[in-house]
């Protein structure tokens, strides 16, 4: 079904014939005609179908006739993050060449000045994060009772990640007829039910079964070990071991993690950038329009890169931590093998990842092949190298840490002298030694000629030699010259040998 069948006016359609598109996406065939319709549409598809134009291309057919007023949009998208806003901005950029729309987009990290000067020349689309929606309300700078249309993108992120109490207030403030879309890659039940009280009775479109995963993409476990530096020293070897490595992106469970695996990254040579919610919108911004534009080959990335991203040329997707919530993994590797591309994607998983990775698979309905042997490989090689470590050395023998006995040697135990030379040599002066019997510690040669040794070792020590003796040392002088230290003995504090004056009385 070609473009022209669904409804859309002339100057959309040739915006769409000069961005290169002939044919609409199932999602955008089966949808488009039901937003023209005014009805409420629940579209769910894989991640990289085209969902966005599949709101975009009929709301710029709606919008040719109106106008907008000030402070009072027409319509309304809002999404999770900042990046997903940005990116429907573009898609109206692009399909919107031959309408003369004012389009608004308000996210955090940017001026309000700016934000309420486009409010006050009116807005025909304005597109939105919750959180400062819901300012701009609260300073009085907008009104949503002229809203006609209201997306919700990414429905079940922005309905699970704690959006719900803003996601409420604000279809409280829009009209009560307004035209309601939601669209996402899955929706729970329990997500799904939250959405029915926004919706009226919505127009169910479903291309594909609900968190499945495309078909283009080559899906891959790598077992790992739980330490951070072998699972980035892993992760190291997957990105040399690509000869296709394109470019890709990392994901990251936590913000801290993503700095720190970026920043080993580049210690080693690799050419990445970071991106995580704590960076200011600057460095968000320009870390990846660096990827989008090649500048930058892997982009490390918590799941604020997770949701929507059109890159349509990733080639590469890591996990280097399984996610939490299964949903987040359809999310993730959707994006690479975007447009009937194929793409590639790994995910490191150690022993304290297999309930998740149950829960990933039961969501997508298969079983993820291993890369290179399972999680029972990993933990027999860690079992062995815990054992070496423990117990003996790489040539066998018994390391020195393992091989004491209440704080003496192996040697001592037994009552045999140890050797003090190394290899070899050692180990025939064990042989030669006969052994003695044992004796007892206070009556051993050694113990009785301690005191004197000490005794020898003080009185180097002595005042006239002009060294200061350590406090240890001192105590020891005392015993060995026969003097019985008194209270704190040789210890004392010059400040408590000073004399005390007394006073007069009068």
């Amino acid at each position: 079904m070609p473009f022209t069948d669904l409804g859309l006016s002339e100057k959309v359609l040739n915006a769409v014939q000069t961005a290169g598109y002939t044919e609409p996406t199932p999602i955008q065939a089966e949808a488009i005609p039901h937003v023209l319709a005014r009805r409420d549409v629940l579209g769910i598809a894989q991640t990289g179908t085209g969902k966005t134009a599949a709101f975009t291309l009929p709301m710029l057919t709606l919008l040719e006739n109106g106008r907008a007023r000030a402070r009072m949009p027409r319509t309304l998208i809002l999404e999770p993050t900042r990046e997903l806003a940005a990116q429907v901005v573009e898609n109206f950029d692009r399909y919107g060449t031959n309408h003369k729309l004012n389009v608004a987009l308000i996210i955090g990290g940017v001026s309000f000045a700016d934000q309420d000067a486009k409010l006050m020349r009116g807005t025909d689309v304005l597109i939105a994060t919750p959180g400062r929606l819901l300012d701009h309300f609260e300073r009085g700078k907008l009104l949503l009772t002229g809203v006609e249309l209201l997306v919700i993108d990414e429905a079940d992120r922005m309905l699970d990640m704690g959006f719900i109490p803003d996601i409420e207030r604000i279809v409280k403030m829009v009209p009560f007829t307004r035209q309601t879309l939601f669209f996402s890659a899955t929706m729970p039940p329990e997500i799904e039910r939250l959405a029915d009280m926004f919706l009226h009775n919505p127009q169910r479109v479903e291309v594909a079964r609900p968190a499945s995963t495309a078909t283009t993409i080559t899906q891959r476990l790598v077992a790992t070990g739980s330490e951070g530096h072998a699972k980035r020293e892993r992760l190291r070897d997957l990105i040399r071991g690509e000869g296709e490595l394109n470019n890709g992106i990392i994901f990251c469970n936590r913000k801290r993690d993503v700095a720190l695996l970026q920043k080993s990254l580049v210690s080693h040579g690799f050419d990445a950038a970071a991106l995580h919610g704590d960076m200011d919108q600057r460095a968000r911004t320009t870390a990846l329009d660096a990827f989008r534009a090649g500048e930058t080959a892997l982009l490390v990335a918590s799941d604020v890169a997770a949701r929507g991203l059109d890159i349509p040329a990733v080639s590469h997707v890591f996990n280097f931590d399984v996610p939490h919530h299964p949903e987040d993994y359809v999310h993730r590797i959707g994006r690479t093998g975007r447009a009937g591309r194929a793409g590639t994607a790994y995910t490191l998983v150690s022993p304290e990842d297999s309930r998740s990775l149950g829960a990933i698979e039961a969501l997508i309905g298969q079983p993820i092949p291993w890369f290179d042997g399972d999680l029972s490989t990993v933990a027999e090689t860690s079992s062995e190298t815990g054992t070496r470590h423990r117990g003996r050395s790489s040539d066998g023998r018994r390391s020195g840490r393992t091989a004491k006995a209440g704080g003496r040697s192996a040697g001592e135990a037994s009552g045999r002298p140890r050797a003090r030379s190394g290899g070899g040599t050692a180990a025939a002066a064990r042989a030669e030694t006969p052994p003695r019997a044992e004796t007892p510690r206070a009556e051993s040669p050694r113990a009785e000629s301690r005191p004197h040794a000490e005794t020898r070792r003080v009185e180097t020590l002595r005042p006239e030699a002009r060294r200061e003796p350590v406090r240890e040392e001192r105590g020891r002088r005392h015993e060995a010259e026969g003097d019985t230290p008194i209270g704190l003995g040789s210890h004392v504090p010059a400040f408590l040998l000073r004399p005390v004056l007394a006073k007069k009385d009068k």
